[in-house]
């Protein structure tokens, strides 16, 4: 089984330099010269040409995108052109915000997922089911800023004024001093990751619960809670891992469209100001943080996987 896993995990790192190399190569094809961007229109050719050998804009591509890499192995993603500063710097409490984010939705999204999907499938063909079933098709059909303006003016604005409807902390302020302000984007994520989650769940409970030793199970005189326990849930898990870290991971990248929304301040935000700016840096790193991300998240469901299915385990031992 580690033999299995070691090959996932250099997969992985293949996978994640051809997402190096991707991110490199899409940021060069951005409109506009950083340099300009950063003097304005009325800069003079000196002055531009100036800063661009300043920040190493003229040296040729394959350095660039090798210093580049070079220093995400020491820690160094660059400099920020729009502040002049470290862009490790800039995204440090953007990315302990944006991590406050997706914990809360995950440590939310997963066992409600998880326990609707399980209920929803043993009230199978009742209205419980069939109610669970709409509403998560109904929720799962609809984009995420969808879901965030409807919230917004239900709790924020027109129905009920309890929560703010954009980011109450200031610059440098830790977001979780005002937790009120998390509800709201914390609630979007969540309820477009357990739909998803949930019919999964359904869809692995419902083949497990018709399996054979399922039924062997309950022939015997086991309790139905033991069944479930001991019997269904650990078979349903190993396929519906890969569905919760696709979900997870698309938290790592949806949570832009969500912080833009509500102002929130995390790198996905600080990814669209990048783009406005032509930050070129930021964007690369702040790209590549959630490819890697999405990476991890997929490589941690194929242990779990391999861990709950006992078929992999039985594949991966010989």
């Amino acid at each position: 089984m580690s033999k299995l896993i070691l090959r996932r995990l250099l997969v992985s790192l293949v996978v994640l330099w051809l997402v190096s190399l991707l991110v490199f190569v899409a940021t060069l094809l951005l409109p506009g010269d950083p340099a300009r961007a950063i003097l304005g229109q009325q800069a003079t050719p000196d002055r531009i040409a100036a800063l661009r050998h300043q920040l190493h804009l003229d040296d040729p591509v394959w350095k660039r995108y090798l210093d580049w890499l070079g220093g995400l192995f020491t820690g160094d993603l660059g400099t920020s052109t729009s502040t002049q500063g470290p862009v490790t710097a800039l995204l440090g409490d953007r990315i302990s915000a944006t991590l406050v984010l997706l914990v809360l939705a995950a440590v939310l999204a997963v066992p409600i997922g998880l326990a609707l999907g399980t209920w929803s499938s043993v009230r199978r063909g009742r209205a419980t089911d069939q109610a669970i079933s709409g509403i998560s098709l109904v929720i799962a059909a609809l984009p995420e800023f969808v879901i965030g303006v409807a919230l917004i003016l239900l709790f924020s604005t027109t129905v009920f004024k309890l929560f703010p409807s954009v980011t109450l902390a200031t610059p440098g302020e830790a977001v979780w001093r005002h937790p009120e302000q998390l509800v709201l984007p914390v609630a979007t994520l969540v309820l477009v990751v357990t739909p998803y989650i949930t019919r999964m769940m359904r869809a692995a409970m419902n083949e497990v619960l018709d399996s054979g030793y399922v039924e062997m199970a309950r022939l015997k005189g086991v309790p139905e809670r033991i069944v479930l326990l001991r019997h269904a849930l650990p078979h349903a898990i190993g396929p519906v891992a890969q569905v919760v870290a696709i979900q997870l991971a698309w938290l790592a990248g949806g949570v832009v469209v969500v912080e833009f929304l509500f102002r929130y301040p995390g790198i996905g935000q600080a990814l669209i100001d990048a783009v406005a700016k032509r930050d070129v840096a930021v964007v690369q790193a702040v790209t590549l943080l959630i490819a890697a991300v999405y990476i991890v998240v997929n490589l941690l469901a194929d242990v779990v996987g391999i861990l709950a299915n006992p078929k992999l385990r039985t594949e991966a031992g010989r």
